[in-house]
Parts: structure tokens; sequence; C-alpha cells
């Protein structure tokens, strides 16, 4: 048998990248990690001397978002290769049993659905940002992730729905923001990766400048010497042990993982893994007959985003598998289209629901795995009614028949959009780190993924996370200029 190198973006060794003092080194490449890459590689594309390295867990999987695949459409993605591609971590944890992780190049941005609304500005004044600041930063992400509400232009089905929403005072009703190349191949510029992830940030990154990426790297320890940051102990498929000094890490290692690391490495911390915040999720489905919609209804993509008084948001998907599918599928439409209402709401973030670790529990490696306290408070109950009412009025608006009368919660982590157990704030006892992302008294150790969130609004915290880390890598950069 043949075994192919799968070589198609440069690594590095473990062994060169301990020779190696980084600048900067990213722990993980979701999409924190690969937004602090992309911008820091930008931002230092003339300076040689500076050098930046990025660790992941995993190996390399895809090279694309898996909906850029030929062979895939929404439902064989959704369905059999996102369960073949993950780890379902939830089995262990019984407050939490939705919960999955990817292990691998890219994490779970493999998988986005690529919604990118941003946070309602009610909750984005509770965040320690300046507001013209934030909103720079939210621009800067739009446009790097490519954010497009043209998806759906030209769709039967969409303006439809849209006017029987509107008709029906269903107002806060928008063409859904999603992270999508939509050029077209032009005089040698090729467009055919459309659906954003991670990947993306990488390619961005090394063409502006050359980093070393490490794979298959279990990073297990961080270093702390005389108040600073100074490297990490990472772990090989050989549970042989490496270290890696670098200036300035950056952990992104998601909500569940990068608090882990911290209380393993001894890093102090009242707050850290407390917060966790997930949303409230109901996935329900619809029927509506295709013959009011022409021969060809187009595509559905719909959002009706939160409010202060309805604080849940409702993305309407459709029709059946072809919201997105490649052009190898021959698209053929039954009688009855299945529309999907998918539905988050807002949770409250509570100190008592918390990420910490089980010494009770080690994994292959020797090192304390996690254990979950989580629980939905009783105002979190009363905006689960809410959407409840929200999809039966949303449904009645647009003429839908719902195959379940009372929809029901999916189970907490489920929602894949866990967050806040390292949030952003002014005060050490409540906060893990500063607004500008760095651990609070560990000066050159950052966090850069969805738990750094000072709160989670209904909306799909991805964008959010990939404003912060591009604003995190600018301060670095901007701090090692002024010294």
């Amino acid at each position: 048998m043949v075994i192919y190198p799968n070589n198609w973006i440069p690594t590095a060794s473990l062994e060169e990248m301990e020779k190696t003092f980084y600048d900067v080194l990213i722990v993980g490449s979701g999409a924190g990690g690969g937004a602090s890459l992309y911008r820091l590689c930008e931002m230092w594309k003339n300076h040689t001397d500076k050098k930046i390295g990025i660790l992941e867990k995993g190996n390399l999987l895809f090279h694309s978002n898996a909906l850029n695949i030929p062979t895939m459409n929404i439902t064989r993605m959704r369905e059999q290769l996102f369960y073949d591609n993950s780890t379902p971590v939830g089995h262990l944890l019984p407050d939490f049993p939705g919960a999955r992780l990817v292990y691998a190049l890219g994490g779970r941005t493999l998988f986005w659905n690529a919604w990118s609304p941003r946070p309602p500005q009610f909750e984005l004044l509770k965040w320690p940002i300046n507001q013209a600041e934030l909103n720079a930063y939210y621009s800067l992400a739009e446009k790097v992730l490519h954010v497009t509400s043209s998806y759906a232009n030209g769709s039967v089905l969409q303006n439809i729905m849209m006017n029987r929403l509107y008709e029906n005072n269903i107002i806060n009703s928008m063409d859904s923001p999603v992270s999508i190349d939509m050029s077209a191949t032009h005089l040698g510029e090729i467009h055919s990766n459309a659906w954003f992830s991670t990947i993306n940030f990488l390619a961005l990154a090394m063409n502006d400048k050359p980093y070393d990426l490490g794979l298959n790297a279990f990073v297990s320890k961080l270093f702390v010497e005389q108040g600073k940051i100074s490297g990490v102990e990472v772990i090989d498929t050989d549970k042989n042990t490496h270290i890696i000094h670098a200036k300035n890490i950056i952990l992104s290692a998601g909500a569940l993982e990068t608090p882990r690391l911290l209380l393993n490495s001894g890093i102090q911390g009242p707050a850290i893994g407390h917060y966790l915040t997930d949303h409230l999720t109901i996935f329900d489905l619809g029927k509506i007959n295709r013959r009011q919609f022409g021969m060809d209804p187009g595509v559905l993509s719909i959002l009706i985003y939160e409010t202060a008084e309805q604080p849940y948001q409702i993305q309407l998907l459709g029709p059946d598998q072809y919201y997105a599918y490649q052009q190898f599928e021959e698209k053929i439409l039954p009688e009855e289209l299945s529309i999907t209402l998918a539905t988050f709401g807002k949770t409250e973030s509570l100190y008592e629901n918390r990420v910490y670790i089980d010494s009770a529990r080690i994994d292959q490696y020797g090192i304390p795995e996690i254990q979950v306290d989580f629980s939905y408070s009783n105002k979190d109950r009363f905006v689960a009614s809410q959407m409840v009412d929200g999809i039966l009025k949303t449904s009645s608006a647009i003429n839908i028949d719902l195959l379940t009368t009372q929809p029901n919660l999916s189970s907490p982590g489920s929602d894949l959009h866990e967050s806040c157990t390292c949030r952003m704030g002014i005060d050490p006892e409540t906060s893990v780190v500063n607004s500008n992302g760095q651990i609070h008294e560990v000066p050159g150790l950052y966090v850069a993924d969805n738990s750094t969130l000072p709160t989670l609004a209904a909306a799909n915290p991805t964008l959010s996370t990939v404003a912060l880390s591009i604003r995190l890598a600018d301060h670095i950069v901007s701090k090692s200029y002024s010294k």
C-alpha cells in the first residue's frame, strides 16, 4: 500500500520548533487562532525578524470547509461527515452531553454553517471596549470573512417568505449575513473555496509571511517565569515531551480546553473556567407546498434577529438539502419542501456554571481531564418558552406545517457555541482576561477563542471571536513597536 504525504500546507516538526524562540506562539487553529495568525502575518510581513508558530492538537483533515467538498451537501455534512470526524466529549459530561470537539487543523470551522450576524448593540454596550473601536474590528472581520447578505438574491422563496414575515409584523427579519465568497473565477484567480473556514486564514497568513505549523501537538502545560509567560510543554503522538519557548502565547483551544490548560498549569484566577455559557437550541422542521413558488423556488436564508424583548434568533433555511449543495447533485424537488427553523436563545452567564479539572480522570497523556457543572436558570427556561412561541408564530406567518407541535430543547452543549469561560472584563475577580485579551497578571499570555466573550448573545459567536482576535493581534503588534 502506497501512502502519500498529505502536504498541501507546509509543516514543521516539534523538534524544529523547539530550536526557535517565537515572538508569538498560537495554541489551536480554530477561528480565534486562525484570525490571530492571519493578522500577525499581515502586520509583520516586512519584519523578517519576527517568528510566529502555531500548534494544533490534531492532524490534517480537510483543506477547506466541508461544504466545499464536491461530494457534500448540507445533509451529508451534518448527518455523516461531522459525526465521523468529531469527538463526542459530552458522553463524559453529564451536565453538557451534547458537546463535540474537532481535533484537526481548522477545528470546527471545517463544519461551520457560516452564519455571521453581529450581536445586538445593546449587548455590545456591556463589553469593556470602546464601541467605535469594536465596530471597526467587526467591519474588518466581516471583510476578511466575506460576509454577505446577498446569498439568496433573486430567490422567489426568499422574497415570498420575507414578505409574509413583514405582513405578520415580524419586522426583525433580514437577509442572513453569511460568510461565503460569491466571486467567480476571473483571469486565473480561483474562487472555488466559497464557504469560509480557518484554512482561509492559514492561506492568507502563509502568503504574507512564513510561519511554523506543528501538528499532532498536544499542549499540556504553560510555563511562567518571573511573572511572565515563557513557553509551553508539548506532547507528541509518541508521548515524547517538547518545550517550546515564546515571548507571547495565544491560547485558542476553545471554551472547554483553554480553561483546562490554564488550570492544569496552575495559572491563578478565581473566574477561570466559570461563567460557562451556551445557547438554548431548538431545531424544528416544517413542510410547504412547492407549487406556490414556481418551477425554481431558489434558496431560503432569512434571519429573524434577537431584540431586547425577544432574546433569541431564528434561522430559516431551505429548501431540503439544497440550501447548500454541489453542482454535481441534480436538484430534484418534491411536492412538499422542507424548511428548517434553527432557533438559538440567549442564556445567563452564571458563575456556578463552570469547567473544572477532574483529577480522578486522566487522559492518554497523563493529564487530568475536564468536568462540567451546568444547568439552565429560571430566566433561561422563560426564554425557552419564548422561543417556542416564536417558532409557532413564525411558522404560522410563513404558512408552513411544523412536524412537531411542541418543539423541544436540544441537549446542553449541542449548539457547539460554548463560551465565556475565560471572559473579558476589568475586574480579575469576575473575569479572566483584560480588554486586550491578556490573562490578568500574566504578561504575554493571551486568549483568542469563544471563551473570552464577555457575554453570549443569541448570535453565532464566530464573527465576534474573529473580531476580538484580530484586535488582540493588533495589540501585540503595537506593543512590540513601542519597545
